[in-house]
């Protein structure tokens, strides 16, 4: 249970589709498939589906980081993705190198900044909402359209989208929110930074910075988004069970921080 080490897609049922076309279709199984989205009583007949219901497919397929895509159906738009996931569209079209946001191609897989999480038996939303640091509108709005999805009943096992947090010009994919921080973490996501340069700290809940200011300089810098990779070495230990990291850039002009991205996070092992 908890986040997801696999990598998932996250698709529309199409006319004519049946848990087993779909399973071949992204090297899953039906089992897995019905587990995932909770297609059993009361919420549905064991296995049925129907067009037009948004399923989250668990894959086989490795990627980095355990990524998150969105299979492209008939009438999407980047600007609905924006919304359902609660990211920038410029955010998403740049980390999927998309010159036209106006234009995707259905059946293109789309990265998207979300992790999933496999609930846990006593889960609520208002607990994973405060365990992630993500509100429960994001978290339901992400999730809009699935059959096992209510937000009053969520059902052990089954696979919840959690929309990450981002800024315009940043988001993190490792670590999620809710992380048990641990010294020399690694962290890595995407950023349309000035010269490639983005910057990373650990504060705890009492302002003791954790970790200091670093830099590490992305693979590509503005207007492109590039992939960064680094670590957060402890420079002082933590005297809280809780914090953030924050990641972020500096203006050229006047050097406050701008495009701050917040990953609330836990030092329960550190203390």
């Amino acid at each position: 249970m908890g986040i997801s080490t696999n990598t998932h897609f996250i698709y529309t049922v199409q006319q004519g589709d049946t848990l087993y076309s779909i399973a071949n279709q992204f090297s899953s199984t039906s089992q897995a498939i019905a587990d995932a989205n909770y297609l059993y009583p009361p919420v549905a007949n064991p296995g049925m589906i129907f067009p037009g219901q948004i399923l989250v497919i668990p894959s086989r397929v490795t990627t980095t980081y355990a990524s998150t895509f969105y299979h492209v159906s008939p009438g999407d738009t980047l600007n609905q993705l924006s919304t359902r996931f609660s990211a920038n569209i410029e955010l998403i079209a740049g980390i999927n190198e998309i010159n036209n946001p106006d234009s995707i191609n259905i059946g293109q897989q789309l990265v998207v900044p979300a992790k999933i999480y496999n609930v846990e038996p006593g889960d609520n939303l208002y607990q994973i909402e405060q365990r992630f640091g993500i509100h429960r509108s994001n978290i339901i709005r992400a999730n809009l359209g699935r059959p096992g999805f209510s937000p009053e009943t969520i059902w052990p096992g089954f696979s919840l989208i959690i929309p990450l947090p981002t800024s315009e010009n940043i988001a993190v994919i490792t670590p999620v929110p809710g992380t048990v921080l641990m010294n020399n973490q690694q962290i890595a996501g995407w950023a349309r930074a000035f010269e490639g340069n983005v910057l990373h700290q650990v504060r705890d809940s009492n302002g003791v910075v954790v970790s200091n200011e670093r830099s590490v300089t992305a693979s590509l810098g503005a207007p492109a988004y590039g992939w960064f990779q680094s670590s957060l070495p402890f420079d002082q230990q933590p005297t809280s069970n809780v914090g953030e990291i924050w990641v972020y850039t500096r203006s050229p002009r006047d050097n406050e921080i701008q495009d701050l991205v917040r990953l609330s996070v836990y030092f329960g092992a550190n203390l």
